[in-house]
């Protein structure tokens, strides 16, 4: 069964210093780091998601929306992060790329073409890993399985907002309840 690692919004605006950081989100560079390399070793397609906002995008604070301006197309803080081994064969998807589409439920699959790229691939299964647990990390893995795809969530390589202290607990039950798997990244090596 061919399989992908996503990783998912580790940008400069999403880790600590940015405009809206995860907690404790430096932690994960190396631990990704050695997942990819060990990807790239085993044939597994490595696909990174962004926020890719143009400056006057609807969820915007200024523009209606609810977020300060943040991951703005050809910024520092749209980068990923300091020192993330991007791959030269990996996948790269861009969310929110056009100013009045509002990704409502912050899916990397929502506007975008990932699902039909990974079905092109032959892609069947997917491990999850990034930024922010509680958001586009659950709701990324909640439309993989929607679209069929088998998912486990790399639970020592996600990393919450946790607005409330609970939301990331919450969010890891409701993906694990909905049929993702919950595993470190090294009980998926093993297993994978």
């Amino acid at each position: 069964m061919k399989k992908a690692l996503v990783i998912i919004d580790v940008q400069k605006d999403f880790c600590e210093g940015g405009v809206l950081p995860a907690s404790d989100t430096f932690s994960l560079i190396e631990p990704l780091n050695d997942a990819i390399n060990w990807c790239v070793k085993n044939d597994i397609l490595c696909v990174f998601t962004r926020d890719w906002h143009p400056v006057n995008h609807a969820s915007f604070i200024e523009f209606g929306g609810t977020w300060k301006p943040h991951c703005v197309q050809g910024s520092e803080g749209a980068e990923f992060a300091e020192g993330l081994f991007i791959p030269g064969h990996s996948l790269i998807i861009d969310i929110e790329t056009d100013s009045n589409k509002l990704n409502t439920t912050y899916s990397a699959f929502e506007n975008t073409n990932l699902e039909s790229k990974l079905d092109r691939l032959g892609i069947k299964e997917i491990a999850a890993a990034g930024i922010a647990t509680d958001y586009c990390v659950r709701a990324t893995v909640l439309d993989a399985l929607k679209y069929g795809f088998k998912c486990t969530v790399l639970t020592d390589m996600v990393r919450a907002i946790d607005v409330m202290e609970i939301d990331s607990i919450e969010a890891l039950g409701e993906m694990e309840d909905t049929g993702a798997k919950l595993l470190t990244s090294e009980e998926w090596m093993n297993v994978s």
